[in-house]
């Protein structure tokens, strides 16, 4: 064999080398496609059950495990602010089986700079927003100013003289406390619990003036005349309490804090997974049957979207509180 016919005998071997391997390339995300899933798919909600979190999960687990085909199970691993459970979901395959149901907690205790055994940016990737839980501003009995502005002004006449509660320092509703003292430039002390129900017994109580309440803990209070909502944190009004304004219709402007909760994968998952988990999540929050039921557990379903679209949001909400604990100095226990 001439040196110019095994020159052509390499090329064409090279040739289909490569052909081959584009082939192979191609044909990857349909057999990822294929696979998955292959065996149980455990969604971690790092909060109790019963909770909010833990309603939105159980309602997108139904359908996502009709919708896959294989069962969805949620794990309830509590502890450490919803650290603990995030810790498992980061360090596990990312093969979309094990994913995360958490809440704005992720972005607000790293805004705190927590220390944790992940990172949120580096360790996950943003699968879908589910959710939506917006606070609710309440007074009573220890007070009983009938608006937002009227409670403003009465911090303003006291310096120091009102407290507010929350379920515990970097929770939703510490943020939204300090977000309201930031914009409106008035001295309250915030006392932490160990819990969003802690905290509205010890308003029950007359022990604190006021609080942002989860709407799960707030709304059996309001209904029963035991506490008075004077407004709600998202941009829009709650369908829950239609006559309550927002807090920016009640005069302070800028003020959103609604409390976002998302499902999470370990970072590296294959785009084939993440867009069949994709929709099949927005498929699940079109249901009317999800979006009703998330209503009366107090919390608005999202809007379907892409990953990308969540990413972006989270990491606004990041800086936005990573922005506020700077000003405000607020530091994790």
């Amino acid at each position: 064999m001439n040196h110019q016919s095994s020159q052509t005998i390499r090329r064409r071997r090279l040739l289909q080398q490569g052909a081959a391997a584009w082939l192979a390339s191609c044909a990857a995300p349909t057999i990822w496609a294929q696979a998955y899933p292959s065996k149980v798919i455990r969604l971690v909600v790092p909060w109790p059950g019963g909770g909010l979190v833990d309603i939105a999960a159980r309602q997108m687990a139904n359908r996502l495990q009709a919708a896959l085909g294989q069962p969805v199970i949620v794990e309830n691993r509590v502890g450490a602010g919803g650290a603990i459970g995030a810790a498992a979901v980061a360090t596990a395959a990312p093969d979309g089986h094990t994913l995360l149901l958490s809440t704005s907690a992720l972005t607000m205790n790293t805004a705190l700079g927590t220390k944790t055994q992940f990172d949120l940016l580096r360790d996950f990737e943003p699968v879908s927003l589910v959710a939506y839980a917006p606070s609710v501003l309440v007074v009573g009995p220890a007070i009983n100013p009938g608006t937002v502005k009227e409670l403003v002004d009465l911090a303003r006449s006291q310096p120091g003289g009102l407290s507010y509660g929350s379920a515990g320092v970097g929770s939703p509703a510490h943020f939204a406390g300090e977000l309201l003292k930031a914009l409106e430039k008035i001295f309250v002390v915030h006392i932490p619990y160990t819990g969003a129900p802690a905290a509205m017994n010890d308003q029950l109580a007359g022990r604190v003036h006021f609080q942002f309440a989860n709407a799960a803990v707030a709304l059996p209070q309001i209904r029963a005349g035991k506490v008075k909502a004077l407004a709600v944190t998202s941009a829009k009004r709650f369908s829950a309490l239609p006559d309550v304004p927002t807090m920016m219709e009640a005069g302070v402007p800028t003020f959103e804090a609604d409390q976002w909760l998302g499902i999470l994968a370990p970072r590296g998952l294959a785009g084939p997974v993440m867009d069949r988990l994709v929709a099949e999540c927005n498929k699940a929050l079109g249901d009317e049957e999800l979006r009703t039921a998330l209503a009366k557990a107090g919390i608005t379903a999202a809007t379907p979207g892409t990953a990308a679209s969540f990413d972006v949001s989270l990491r606004a909400d990041l800086q936005k509180w990573t922005n506020l604990a700077r000003a405000a100095n607020i530091k994790s226990d």
